[in-house]
Parts: C-alpha cells; sequence; structure tokens
C-alpha cells in the first residue's frame, strides 16, 4: 500500500509546527516547498482558518484563538512588539530600541514604554499591525 503524498498545506502546518522559536513567518520560507503563488494561496486559507495572522505585506504571525470572541490573537512570547521585530530582523531591516526604551532598561527611567515604537536604520516602508496595535518606526 502506497503512502499518499502530502498536501502543500499540510507540508507548511508541518514546517510551522517545527519552527518553535519563530513566531513570524515570510512566504519565502516556504519557497522551496511550492510555486509563490501556491504558497501566498496556502498563507491565505491559513489566516481564514484561524491558523496564522496577517501582520502586513508578506509578514504572518503565529495565531491562537480567542476563548472570548473566537477571533486569531497573535501568539507570541513576549507580545506584538517581539513579532514585529522578528519580522524586521527576518526581513533583513537592521533596527534598535528606542532612547525612551534603553533608559527605562537602564534605569534611568521609571516610565515603561507602552507603545510599540522601534527605531530603524535605512530604508523600510512596511506596515506592520496586530489589530489596532501598529509599530510605530523612528529614524
Amino acid at each position: 500500500m502506497r503512502e499518499r503524498k502530502k498536501t502543500l498545506r499540510e507540508r507548511i502546518e508541518e514546517r510551522i509546527a517545527r519552527k518553535r522559536g519563530d513566531d513570524v513567518f515570510l512566504p519565502r520560507e516556504f519557497r522551496d516547498l511550492g510555486g509563490e503563488d501556491q504558497v501566498l494561496r496556502v498563507l491565505r486559507t491559513l489566516v481564514r482558518d484561524k491558523r496564522l495572522v496577517r501582520l502586513g505585506y508578506g509578514v504572518y504571525g503565529r495565531a491562537t484563538v480567542s476563548r472570548l470572541s473566537g477571533k486569531p490573537l497573535l501568539y507570541s512570547q513576549n507580545g506584538f512588539l517581539s513579532a514585529a521585530r522578528q519580522a524586521l530582523t527576518k526581513l533583513g531591516v537592521s533596527w534598535e530600541p528606542t532612547e525612551a526604551e534603553r533608559a527605562y532598561n537602564e534605569g534611568r527611567s521609571t516610565q515603561v514604554p507602552v507603545n510599540p515604537v522601534v527605531r530603524v536604520r535605512g530604508r523600510f516602508s512596511r506596515r506592520l499591525r496586530d489589530g489596532n496595535q501598529e509599530l510605530v518606526l523612528e529614524r
């Protein structure tokens, strides 16, 4: 009896499950599994099935379904800011913490930075957002 070949969706879901440390995925990470259009189609269906959330153009995050609302939520150890930083790193954008965050971490300030802000070096014009939280870019 021959084993049936796994579908592209099954192979992509397997790879997402294997990458435990990653909360953010780019379509190019699945380029070796199929054509670009096919991969994007599968990623869209995973977003529709609440297995992933779309954070921006070509950026997808691991999702979990809210028990209260039934809507998909970004599943990231340290929240949206951590996922956004991971996305920037994967996209090859050099970033650093803002001055306010550095001051808080070094104990020079007691104000906790609440808004997701990152200082970006070079060119980057994409918007990264999760629900009503959007990454603010400092130049």
